[in-house]
């Protein structure tokens, strides 16, 4: 139960899924895997729900689905027997929520007030829907309520559109935000999936808002360090920043005391969520040196090296401040 979760709070964002027609279901899910969300949340709101989500389950087993607007314990059934590994339900319905603990399959039921915030955390559950987000409150309302809800994540869904996912995101009480931007149901009906995998792929790229943070050079030590760090300076008037083992030639160069990772230096990338770029890249197949690893005073990764250099520089992911 728990694993499925935190699969879905490495990819950060689930599609909300309406869908019409089950022919569709199984391109579309390969649009979303195009496009780096490898999740889907089937709406039981139209009659073809279930059987979309049952071709999904069986013909793209490397997205992870869920059915969504889940009412009753018979839809709950319905939904396991499809092959949904999650649930999710507009509010907090107690039978519903003891059938799913029952069945063994992990539920997000949608809870917008201290009320049932607290009945989801007597029935053991860590993880709810704040649903409808943005008229509920939103991000304010949420770390409101979640100062003495301190065990409780949140997974927003409701008004979540490309302008306010990254503030959401970066708050560490997130699991997860769901959203159907990404995946609107006219593009889906005109069978236009490249649309939804360019979407997609924006949608990615807001969570994670890659960038270049600095550039690190390799020095063979700190008088030739510091040599280099006075050249930038008299040429751009960038001030030097001597540290224990390098020295900043204003905010984007690193110049290193002694030669470290990388045959050349580094490159550092930022990113709004260390831990989702991490499973983000791995989805794609690259690697990271887990002996590079740095973590904060209370034990937080805060930067971790790609195992491989890209033209002779080590590349290594940092977490935004």
């Amino acid at each position: 139960m728990v694993t499925v979760l935190e699969e879905i709070g490495k990819i950060g964002i689930v599609p909300v899924i309406k869908i019409d027609d089950p022919e569709k279901a199984v391109p579309l899910a390969r649009a979303l895997l195009a496009g780096g969300i490898p999740c889907a949340e089937i709406t039981f709101r139209t009659s073809q729900g279930e059987a979309a989500l049952s071709r999904i389950s069986r013909e793209v087993p490397e997205i992870l689905v869920g059915a969504g607007t889940v009412l009753t314990v018979e839809q709950v059934d319905k939904a396991i027997a499809a092959g949904a590994k999650f649930i999710v339900s507009p509010g907090f319905n107690p039978r519903v929520v003891r059938h799913c603990i029952d069945k063994g399959i992990p539920i997000t039921p949608g809870c917008s007030n201290p009320s049932d915030m607290e009945a989801a955390l007597e029935a053991g559950l860590g993880v709810v829907k704040f649903f409808p987000a943005e008229q509920s409150g939103g991000l304010d309302y949420i770390k409101a309520v979640a100062a003495p809800y301190t065990t409780l994540k949140f997974m927003p869904t409701g008004g979540i559109n490309p302008g306010n996912i990254a503030s959401y995101i970066a708050y560490e009480k997130i699991l997860a935000c769901g959203g159907s931007w990404m995946v609107p149901a006219d593009r889906i009906n005109a069978g236009d999936f490249e649309t939804i995998t360019t979407l997609c792929r924006e949608a990615v790229s807001k969570i994670l808002g890659f960038s270049l943070v600095h550039v690190g050079i390799n020095a063979a030590n700190e008088t030739e360090a510091l040599k280099a760090a006075r050249l930038f300076e008299s040429l751009f008037g960038f001030t030097p920043n001597v540290g224990n083992s390098s020295i900043f030639a204003g905010e984007g160069i690193e110049i290193m005391k002694s030669p470290y990772l990388g045959k050349n230096g580094h490159i550092a990338i930022g990113t709004n969520s260390l831990k989702r770029g991490i499973a983000c890249l791995e989805r794609k197949g690259f690697t990271f040196n887990t002996n590079s690893a740095k973590v904060d005073a209370k034990g937080t990764l805060t930067a971790l090296y790609l195992s491989d250099e890209i033209a002779g520089f080590a590349v290594h992911l940092v977490q935004k401040k």
